[in-house]
């Protein structure tokens, strides 16, 4: 029998997860676990390289550990673990920064936007975050890490990491390729459909949150900004708002494009908004009142983190002893 191949991802707990979170990761992580290895954290280490207040770094965590659970992610079937529960990541990380270059670093999309917006706060973490995304990615031998397409970048440097420390040293590190699902990868803000949905967002009705109340959802998308035609026709180039809620309604209720311009032939945005909103409060609402429930459960909570932690602590310790040994460090 064929060894089943290895995944890893994982999302910053610096905000609520968004419905952008769920329908672009998680929902997709799902559905992998059932055919691959799968590793899923929770990467609070990356959160600090923009100042976070502890009490609610701490409590977002645990929520979005309690979120990955009630969005279907079994704790028997995946490996689901904190970041900073598993030392080899800060480990690992500062070996890779050593093969890693200033000019790769530099040119990373992401230093820059968060330096433009952090222009008081510019550290070193914020530079050499990629080897931190590599370390978490070359720990476990990933064979695939599923990433919207802006995240493609992190992949490549991750890859550059890779191939150039097997080159000094043999083969050490599985070389990672992207997964990228073909709907849904990437959803938009309902109130500037030319920009990814983001937990940053400064307005708050552009963003859907997986814990947010019904009413609220519906608000945001009653409001969502469409465009002065009425037909329901999916044109990201000239109908960008419209195609983005046509990608929401497609991945909430399965239905294609085709269909979805059926369904809302002669109809016109004040049917296709209330429409879409009715969709995620029905696909989001099991989620909530599971997540509710679980994080009232604190000790089955301790369970899932701290078998997470150990289970991908085996695999990362094996990895970074090899990579110890191969630096020249004296094994203790």
């Amino acid at each position: 029998m064929e060894e089943r191949k290895t995944i890893l991802s994982g999302i910053q707990p610096s905000g609520e997860l968004t419905l952008g979170s769920y329908l672009g990761a998680i929902k997709n992580w799902v559905s992998l676990s059932k055919d691959y290895n799968c590793y899923y954290c929770i990467v609070d280490m990356h959160a600090i390289t923009v100042r976070q207040n502890p009490a609610s770094l701490r409590r977002r965590t645990l929520e979005q550990l309690a979120q990955y659970i009630a969005c279907g992610l079994d704790p028997e079937e995946n490996t689901i673990f904190i970041q900073s529960h598993v030392s080899a990541h800060a480990e690992l990380a500062w070996v890779l920064d050593c093969y890693t270059m200033f000019g790769e670093l530099s040119r990373m999309t992401q230093f820059k936007d968060k330096s433009a917006k952090y222009a008081d706060n510019i550290n070193a973490g914020l530079f050499t975050y990629p080897a931190l995304m590599a370390a978490d990615i070359l720990l476990y031998q990933a064979d695939l890490v599923p990433v919207g397409i802006d995240q493609k970048q992190h992949i490549e440097i991750t890859r550059d990491i890779a191939h150039r420390f097997n080159g000094i040293y043999g083969d050490v590190f599985k070389i990672p390729e992207p997964y990228i699902p073909e709907v849904g990868a990437k959803i938009m803000s309902l109130t500037s459909p030319e920009n990814k949905m983001s937990k940053s967002d400064k307005d708050s009705g552009g963003c859907i949150y997986i814990m947010q109340k019904p009413e609220d959802i519906m608000r945001s998308f009653k409001r969502a900004v469409t465009d002065s035609e009425t037909c329901v026709r999916y044109d990201p180039e000239k109908k960008p708002g419209i195609s983005n809620l046509m990608t929401i309604y497609s991945v909430a209720t399965g239905k294609s494009f085709d269909e979805i311009e059926k369904e809302f032939d002669g109809k016109g945005y004040g049917d296709f908004k209330p429409a879409v909103g009715e969709a995620v409060v029905e696909m989001l609402r099991p989620i909530r009142e599971e997540a509710e429930r679980i994080l009232k459960d604190k000790a089955y909570l301790e369970k899932v983190y701290r078998n997470g932690a150990e289970k991908a602590a085996y695999t990362a310790n094996k990895t970074l002893r090899k990579v110890y040994k191969k630096v020249g460090f004296v094994q203790k």
